[in-house]
């Protein structure tokens, strides 16, 4: 990252969010203000010195340092260095954005708003790490397998959503199957960005994908 330090000055998740993935977020009390601002400090170092150094050079105790924080304080918020780079804090916001999509609205299309809402405001807000991330995704070994973890997480978070729109158990085939198609075809997305310089529209690529999935390749 081009910042000299973890600037704690920057928009917070719950400030620059927009449309749904705003929509009945209740406003985080001190406490939670405190561990948002701890979280995104050892994130913004972490890629400062990954910039800086390279992922393999860049050590837990030199991201404590350079965050102001214990390597013990690092490991209770991520048990991992890959974790530091692909956790975010959007999950919960799309959570509540795909719950509040209109209820005869089609499960894809649904999906297809909020992920585009969520990518769109990583970019807005959070672009360089965003491109370092996918960069990572792309080289990485070790953060490509963690990746597929996390997105297994946010897929489950989703499929209960999905679940409850649909009236469908929570560990209904169909719906995991679902989720986890759409969360893979962002994996790839994301990958094929990363690949290509970062330098197509993500968002529109986020489109493509969706619109693959709806109706397979054109022939």
């Amino acid at each position: 990252m081009a910042a000299d330090s973890p600037s704690l000055s920057g928009p917070l998740p719950e400030a620059h969010l927009h449309g749904p993935l705003a929509a009945a977020q209740p406003p985080l009390g001190l406490r939670e203000r405190k561990k948002l601002k701890t979280r995104i400090a050892i994130r913004r170092a972490t890629y400062r010195l990954i910039g800086e150094q390279g992922y393999e050079a860049t050590t837990v105790e030199q991201i404590a340092e350079a965050a102001e924080v214990s390597p013990s304080t690092v490991f209770r918020y991520f048990p991992t260095k890959e974790d530091i780079v692909l956790t975010d804090e959007y999950d919960p916001f799309m959570e509540t954005a795909l719950r509040a999509r209109p209820a005869g609205e089609e499960p894809l299309e649904s999906l297809r708003l909020v992920m585009k809402q969520a990518v769109a405001a990583l970019l807005e807000h959070e672009p360089e790490e965003m491109r370092q991330r996918a960069r990572l995704m792309a080289e990485v070994p070790a953060v490509r397998a963690r990746m597929s973890e996390t997105m297994a997480e946010t897929s489950q978070l989703l499929s209960r959503v999905l679940a409850d729109r649909t009236g469908r158990a929570v560990d209904d085939l169909e719906v995991r199957v679902f989720t986890a198609a759409v969360m893979g075809a962002l994996r790839e997305v994301t990958i094929h960005w990363a690949e290509r310089d970062r330098q197509d529209d993500l968002v529109a690529l986020v489109d493509r994908a969706i619109d693959t999935l709806k109706g397979g390749p054109s022939l």
